[in-house]
């Protein structure tokens, strides 16, 4: 197995923790997104969406979106389960992923943030926008995890929340968002920093780290 990805990218970090959870081990390629080494077209021969990660599975299938990615390798790798059996217990968790994956990430990711600086012509109004984009979701993903027992999002086990949830979280702080008074989700991401598979996947452990 072989994972494209870039140390920095929250979605390729997603998939480095299931991986790791999972007891998985694939190799790395590493695309460079600030030097645009993503556009390179070996690479959208590979992805033609230009981004990071992709996957390719040991008969050599590619596979693309970090969610896609991590259902894949649940529905081959069922165990340790990133997905309770209960179907509303499931919902709940794909609910909490696909906020943080299709309403949050997006809308701060590096072309997002290339395309506020173009308009606005400022570094600080790009990484404002940044910053209120992950306090505005965050505060949303506390509020749906606020009544869920712990300490993880939900229950005694990491599921695909919180491979979802860590990565944001490194994201926000990063552009200076104020999380400390998100106190289920703190619990939670203490929960899986003290795991040596979210460890294993941090963006500073991996070879292209700067």
């Amino acid at each position: 197995m072989k994972l494209h990805g870039f140390f920095r990218s929250g979605a390729s970090y997603r998939v480095r923790i299931g991986l790791a959870l999972k007891g998985l081990k694939a190799e790395q390629a590493f695309h460079h997104l600030r030097k645009g080494e993503q556009r390179a077209p070996a690479y959208l021969a590979l992805n033609p969406q230009g981004l990071v990660p992709s996957f390719e599975t040991d008969d050599g299938t590619v596979l693309t979106q970090s969610l896609a990615i991590l259902e894949y390798l649940e529905e081959t790798h069922p165990n340790p389960p990133l997905l309770p059996k209960d179907p509303v217990a499931r919902a709940k968790v794909r609910g909490f992923a696909l906020a943080i994956a299709c309403d949050v990430h997006p809308v701060q990711n590096l072309k997002v943030l290339n395309a506020v600086k173009a308009v606005t012509g400022s570094d600080e109004a790009m990484n404002d926008w940044a910053r209120r984009t992950n306090l505005e979701g965050l505060e949303a993903c506390e509020a749906l995890i606020a009544h869920e027992k712990g300490p993880f999002c939900f229950g005694a086990t990491p599921t695909l929340a919180d491979v979802c949830l860590v990565p944001q979280m490194v994201n926000a702080r990063r552009f200076g968002a104020d999380v400390s008074k998100l106190s289920r989700i703190l619990e939670a991401e203490a929960a899986c920093l003290k795991l040596p598979a979210f460890a294993e996947a941090a963006p500073e452990r991996q070879p292209d780290a700067e």
